[in-house]
């Protein structure tokens, strides 16, 4: 009798690439976004050497920094344009 054991699938982890992208082009305050980017980029590379461990430590990077400058470029120009309005 033989017994065969199915290995476990690896999650896919993401990496946030188009996001980082767009916040680069158009939410981009303190280069967050582009700094996003470059995490995003070094989370695929890693997925593609196949290390999810690292590619998962990038992409949640990446994710927090998108987070962070997708805020600040929304919050930033609207209470700017609210200071400009007040005055």
């Amino acid at each position: 009798v033989t017994s065969f054991v199915q290995p476990q699938p690896v999650p896919n982890p993401q990496d946030f690439v188009l996001w980082s992208f767009f916040n680069t082009m158009y939410c981009n305050p303190f280069c967050l976004g582009f700094i996003a980017l470059i995490f995003s980029i070094k989370s695929r590379d890693r997925k593609m050497a196949n290390d999810p461990e690292a590619a998962s430590s990038y992409g949640r990077t990446a994710k927090h920094l998108n987070i962070a400058a997708l805020c600040l470029g929304i919050t930033v120009p609207i209470i700017c344009i609210m200071v400009l309005i007040s005055y």
